[in-house]
């Protein structure tokens, strides 16, 4: 009988472990960043302190990134209520890129930043497209390199983001 105890007591740990943990690892800052737009104007993260960011990095040339791009405007879309804001930050392009005039010839409508290989090696991004989902408080709630529009991460990480 004993034995069956023990199991029963170290299946509860486990349960316990495991609703206890998630509250106890907190989530990393976001770090600051200010880069311009293709009009030249600044913009920096606390420009969007308050609300959840979906934060996108990408470049022109990446096949990856254009097929992942709908989904985030999606996202956009379907979470502007809760005031969820897509931003790419494009960096590693070639001469005379032209990331915004690209997103707007693909029929999307977000804002990107241009020249933001600094803030790609602040957040250690590692290649394209890497998209960060930080929330109202600034936190990095999580990150994914998925090219897959319809990725069902994509969803659960906004709708987490836009409580």
């Amino acid at each position: 009988m004993t034995g069956q105890i023990d199991i029963k007591r170290f299946f509860l740990l486990i349960i316990l472990w495991g609703c206890l943990l998630p509250g106890l690892v907190s989530a990393e800052t976001a770090p600051r960043f200010s880069l311009r737009d293709s009009s030249g104007d600044e913009v920096s993260l606390s420009d969007f302190q308050g609300q959840p960011l979906v934060l996108h990095f990408w470049a022109t040339w990446c096949p990856y990134c254009k097929k992942l791009q709908p989904g985030l405007q999606r996202l956009g879309r379907d979470y502007k209520e809760a005031g969820l804001v897509v931003l790419g930050i494009s960096f590693s392009e070639d001469d005379g890129a032209q990331p915004q005039a690209v997103l707007r010839q693909r029929g999307l409508s977000f804002t990107t930043l241009i020249e933001g290989d600094s803030v790609a090696s602040l957040y250690a991004v590692r290649g394209t497209p890497t998209t960060f989902f930080i929330d109202r408080e600034g936190n990095i709630v999580a990150v994914t390199n998925t090219s897959d529009p319809d990725d069902p991460v994509l969803e659960k990480q906004a709708r987490a983001i836009s409580r």
